[in-house]
């Protein structure tokens, strides 16, 4: 899956033109991308995790917000937000995961409104 991943973070920066750092998508990498007071809450889900099946969708969530958290400046927040949707999309396809349509994925990068 680590491949799939890579390829995703690759096909969504071409998509979106997104240049800034991006978060390792690792409990290390979202852990230290976050702001301090989306730290502990980040942590906190993480040990009520358990064996919830939700891990995917739990690190799609924390990564996305990681990379805002570590945007720095309003106009970076929201390429990081798009960029991030792209990604888990086009990661999600790739596994065999819920999907969005290419238009969909092309909606999201342009910053337009999903239909």
């Amino acid at each position: 899956m680590a491949a799939e991943w890579h390829i995703a973070v690759i096909e969504a920066r071409e998509a979106t033109g997104f240049t800034y750092e991006v978060v390792q998508r690792t409990i290390d990498g979202i852990g230290t991308g976050l702001r301090l007071d989306h730290r502990a809450d980040f942590y906190r889900e993480l040990g009520a995790l358990g064996d919830s099946g939700g891990f995917e969708a739990f690190l799609n969530h924390w990564w996305t917000q990681a990379l805002a958290d570590s945007a720095p400046d309003e106009e970076a927040r929201s390429q990081a937000i798009d960029f991030a949707d792209v990604t888990v999309s086009l990661y999600a396809r790739a596994v065999g995961g819920p999907t969005s349509t290419q238009e969909q994925i092309e909606t999201i990068a342009a910053g337009t409104e999903v239909s």
